[in-house]
């Protein structure tokens, strides 16, 4: 006995996209791809948990990167104040 048709990942995420980014209705995408609503939700449901995954994977990689750019920038701020201060205490 089948379970009915299999789609391709790819697939449903075209067809999620379509709802998500483009702003087509579930409905309307659905009857174009030959799917039915209830499809077409559940995708939508799967697909949101992984990308919210893959989004706090990505912002820990770039928070990772902003701090220690952040204390190398510090780092040459005190590296100057320091400097200053000597130049400005020794007048040649």
């Amino acid at each position: 006995m089948s379970k009915g048709k299999r789609y391709t990942e790819e697939f449903k995420i075209e067809a999620v996209k379509q709802v998500t980014d483009r702003g087509y209705s579930v409905n309307e995408v659905a009857e174009r791809l030959g799917i039915t609503t209830k499809s077409l939700y559940n995708w939508r449901s799967q697909l949101s948990g992984k990308k919210e995954v893959r989004q706090s994977s990505d912002n820990s990689v770039r928070i990772a990167k902003l701090e220690a750019e952040l204390k190398r920038v510090t780092e040459e701020r005190d590296i100057l104040k320091k400097a200053a201060r000597y130049f400005a205490s020794n007048p040649e």
